[in-house]
């Protein structure tokens, strides 16, 4: 399992559009893939968006958001689980 955090910042006048396309048009289409176990979607004071998907192996990237949206480009990182 391998879970992927993607994390982007918004203008300040994009933020909703922004959520918008996430969640209706970036999340989706990753759903959909066969090796696509979850994906949750959180949202901060501070216009920051971030989702976070499981995958069973090879984790996709969203797709890059529109740029007049974003402050800066997103972050991305991977996280495997931990035996304790």
């Amino acid at each position: 399992m391998i879970a992927r955090m993607w994390e982007v910042r918004a203008s300040r006048s994009g933020f909703d559009e922004l959520l918008a396309w996430v969640c209706d048009t970036a999340v989706p289409a990753l759903e959909v893939l066969p090796q696509h176990v979850s994906s949750d979607v959180y949202s901060s004071t501070d216009l920051r968006i971030v989702v976070i998907t499981k995958w069973r192996n090879s984790p996709e990237n969203l797709r890059t958001p529109p740029e007049n949206l974003v402050a800066r480009a997103p972050h991305v990182w991977d996280f495997h689980p931990v035996d304790r």
